[in-house]
């Protein structure tokens, strides 16, 4: 597996504001190793610094909870929720900035998709329906989702509010860059969005311009929150239950969900795709990231997907795309940045790192 050196990837590039040292970003990756009661650990501050050293211009977390009532998702998962939380962050904010990277957090709501919550029981979501699929046995989960109960009015407005709670700990106690709003791979602001996940007949379902309130009512809540601060979304079709799921209304869905986070300032957004470079529907021709540049053309677009190969960076990148967002090549390849610059042989991923449980492996940490 070889990544040859593309002119613009080790370029700067500034969003709202934050300063990059390159195009390359570490893409969101659960990991399951905070504290029992969602703190961060120096064994995960150790996990996110490799990638600073290693050269990333930019490190976007994995998917912290927001709230103390059904946002969180899987046992172990950091949250951000009160001050004792967002000060353990610190040390995770702080290691990435001694290397001169650049960090955001990324919060998330699971809704539904919630195999372990230590505030309650139940989960939430738009409607009372049973997800798809099995809970992720590498998260900690066994057997079929429960079904959620149907979130009335309050519990949209707490969730908005959740989020704006934790992006304001996120910017002034936990010291991130920059907020990235989980609105993809199926979780709560996904299933508002998603048809066969919402059956509201009220302001928060009904059509697509109408299942997307929620994601733009969050974006407005975290900006206020955050001020300046660079605020974006991550856009998926496929989600951790249903892999292949594509929007029912092709790019027509692409043109509204896009359209409306161009219309609402977003200052950037994450597409995230299986193969990001291969086109988005069945019968068309153009990728998630095209679309997403087509009708958002002010915003700057991170793509994310397969996209470790020189070939299929360059076409996103041509497409486009402003950042490259690296998952389980960044796992293998911690100095990727570096060993890009060097024209080196990038390290295969070893699967039997994320099992039996996806959390950090002491294997991980061990300096390159």
């Amino acid at each position: 597996m070889l990544l040859v050196l593309n002119s613009t990837i080790l370029t700067d590039y500034d969003i709202a504001g934050c300063s990059l040292r390159n195009r390359l970003a570490v893409a969101p990756m659960t990991r399951v190793s905070a504290t029992e009661t969602g703190q961060a650990t120096q064994q995960m501050a150790r996990y996110y610094e490799r990638f600073a050293h290693g050269g990333f211009g930019l490190v976007i977390t994995e998917g912290i909870y927001t709230d103390q009532k059904y946002s969180q998702g899987y046992p172990y998962q950091p949250g951000i929720t009160d001050d004792e939380q967002a000060q353990a962050w610190r040390m995770v904010t702080g290691a990435i900035h001694a290397h001169q990277g650049m960090v955001f957090a990324q919060l998330m709501h699971a809704g539904a998709l919630s195999q372990g919550n230590r505030f309650t029981d139940v989960s939430a979501a738009p409607s009372a329906l049973r997800p798809k699929g099995e809970q992720m046995k590498f998260y900690y989960g066994a057997g079929s989702y429960a079904v959620p109960r149907a979130m009335t009015d309050e519990d949209i407005v707490d969730a908005i509010a959740g989020f704006a709670q934790a992006a304001a700990l996120a910017s002034q106690c936990a010291g991130f860059d920059g907020i990235e709003i989980h609105g993809a791979n199926g979780y709560l602001l996904d299933q508002f969005l998603t048809d066969y996940t919402n059956h509201r007949n009220d302001r928060w379902g009904g059509g697509l311009r109408d299942r997307m309130n929620l994601t733009l009512e969050v974006v407005r809540a975290v900006r206020l929150a955050v001020g300046t601060l660079p605020v974006g979304v991550r856009i998926s079709q496929g989600k951790v239950n249903d892999f292949d799921h594509k929007w029912a209304e092709g790019e027509q869905a692409a043109e509204v969900i896009f359209g409306s986070l161009s219309d609402a300032a977003v200052d950037f957004i994450h597409v995230t795709e299986h193969q990001a470079w291969k086109p988005a529907f069945i019968n068309g021709h153009s990728s998630l990231v095209s679309l997403s540049r087509r009708y958002a053309p002010e915003v700057a677009l991170i793509a994310n997907g397969g996209l470790h190969r020189a070939e299929h960076a360059s076409s996103v990148l041509e497409e486009g795309a402003d950042i490259i967002a690296i998952g389980k090549a960044a796992l293998a390849n911690p100095d990727l940045p570096r060993r890009l610059a060097n024209t080196q042989r990038l390290n295969e991923f070893d699967a039997s790192i994320l099992g039996p449980i996806a959390n950090i492996k002491n294997g991980e940490l061990v300096s390159d």
